[in-house]
């Protein structure tokens, strides 16, 4: 199983950057798709997610400017970002998991597949 993640970058405060993970192989059952991040010396922490039946979960930092969603194609999910601040500069990391969806929670050992990150920078 891989997950691949993209479309990090370099962007000023304000700005805006649409995060894509796509996973394979297609025949996967994902039940639900996540974002994480993890800034320079801090721990990983919930960014968003959505579940098979179009659910989501945002972290409260990030409410309201970020949008998790699915593609149309099978196995992919998007994280658009909007109004991006300097404490958003992070590595993103896609998870996705065939599990059960039993809860509504965002711990991380929810999932079994993790992409290999893709990094975010906001300047001031």
């Amino acid at each position: 199983v891989q997950l691949q993640a993209s479309g990090g970058g370099s962007v000023q405060a304000g700005g805006s950057l649409r995060l894509s993970c796509v996973a394979s192989p297609n025949n996967l059952d994902i039940t639900r798709m996540g974002w994480y991040r993890q800034a320079p010396g801090k721990e990983r922490e919930f960014v968003a997610f959505i579940i098979r039946g179009g659910v989501t979960m945002y972290a409260d930092s990030v409410k309201g400017r970020f949008t998790i969603s699915r593609g149309r194609a099978r196995n992919t999910w998007y994280l658009q970002m909007n109004n991006l601040k300097p404490e958003d500069t992070a590595v993103y990391y896609c998870a996705a998991t065939e599990k059960t969806v039993l809860a509504l929670t965002h711990a991380a050992h929810e999932y079994e597949f993790w992409g290999q990150g893709t990094l975010v920078t906001v300047s001031s």
